[in-house]
């Protein structure tokens, strides 16, 4: 393959996301408003945080779940933070693994109504799980998220659902309004304090727009969450909670250059969108200059990577990416250790700012 077609594709195929991505959701999304309407009427809005102590101090660390979180080391620097923490629905197991409670978890995939087997309540551990569904959908098996899931599933996940029973009740969730059943009553289950919100799936304000029907539906606030829950994650942190520094740890949007394509999030669409031939002409490689490495990445985690530069250039709040690893880089995105980003959280502390507990 000539060396400018590698990649090629897999960068057009991102261009075009954001309206496939929308054709592909629209319907759940909606669906999963409506079902959640009398939840969503009975509970509280994302803007009730702003009545918490999460509004103390000046800074948040969002922690992700990208394979950098698990090559760092980075969770007794993680306990050593003494502001807030945000997580992600997918590194909460990584969390509560190692003792440590977020201040505040997302989640915003509506999941898929036509997969073999419910994945977003896997984060949450699935008290139904079975070897038999098991059998069926190797998506969390073959991945690097969280290595703990493809050493033994069942046990893991047995695990998962203790820790979550044990925890729950000192969790707030930030619960998208297109969230499944599956995952709103596992939370609901589990004591969970559930915040709810609407992400933007559109511009509101354009003809037929979802977001506005949607908004419509249940009144919620609507927060453009960049299409991924990482970025939803940092959105809450400086939208709703008014951080005015943000650090990212885990939030990669690529994997590490000797990661088998198999082990890569959307492998078994790419394989099916365009055979084996041609995996390299999708899969785009990027060199990161902050730590000299190469890393790669596919057509979703590119357009959500380009997403977040764009709206953190524009944002009200400095970021910092704290991660060592990925191609989270460019305007708008300070390079940053993680030791250097809590230093200076304490010194802000220290400065007159308070920072929240968790």
């Amino acid at each position: 393959m000539a060396p400018e077609a590698a990649g090629a594709l897999g960068r057009r195929i991102s261009q075009d996301l954001g309206v496939l991505t929308l054709s592909l959701v629209k319907d759940k999304c909606f669906a999963n408003a409506r079902v959640n309407a009398s939840a969503i009427a009975a509970g509280k809005s994302i803007l009730t945080l702003r009545e918490t102590p999460l509004m103390e101090g000046q800074t948040a660390l969002v922690i992700a779940a990208g394979p950098s979180l698990y090559q760092s080391n980075v969770i007794e620097r993680l306990r050593a933070y003494n502001g807030v923490i945000i997580a992600t629905e997918s590194c909460f197991s990584f969390c509560l693994r190692h003792d440590l409670v977020p201040d505040l978890i997302v989640t915003v995939d509506p999941d898929d109504a036509d997969a073999i087997t419910p994945r977003i309540v896997r984060w949450f551990g699935d008290p139904s799980l079975t070897a038999e569904s098991l059998q069926k959908d190797d998506y969390f098996a073959r991945q690097d998220m969280d290595p703990r899931f493809g050493e033994d599933e069942l046990r893991a996940n047995a695990e998962l659902v203790e820790l979550v029973n044990r925890y729950g009740p000192k969790i707030r969730i930030c619960m998208a309004s297109c969230a499944s059943q599956t995952v709103v009553q596992r939370a609901t289950e589990a004591g969970m304090d559930i915040y709810w919100w609407n992400p933007m799936l559109d511009d509101d304000e354009a003809p037929n727009s979802l977001t506005r029907a949607i908004h419509e539906l249940n009144g919620l606030p609507c927060v453009n969450a960049g299409g991924n829950v990482g970025t939803a994650c940092w959105a809450m942190a400086h939208a709703v909670l008014g951080k005015r520094q943000v650090g990212l740890v885990g939030l990669d949007f690529g994997y590490y250059d000797d990661t088998p394509y198999f082990r890569t999030q959307y492998y078994r669409e790419i394989l099916d969108l365009v055979g084996p031939e041609r995996l390299d002409e999708v899969f785009v490689r990027i060199h990161n200059p902050h730590v000299g490495r190469d890393f790669y990445t596919d057509p979703a985690y590119l357009w959500y990577r380009n997403c977040f530069l764009e709206m953190a250039e524009a944002a009200e709040c400095e970021t910092f990416n704290c991660t060592s690893g990925g191609i989270l880089f460019g305007p708008g995105v300070k390079w940053s250790s993680l030791d250097d980003f809590i230093q200076q959280s304490r010194f802000i502390q220290q400065s007159g700012g308070k920072a929240g507990k968790h």
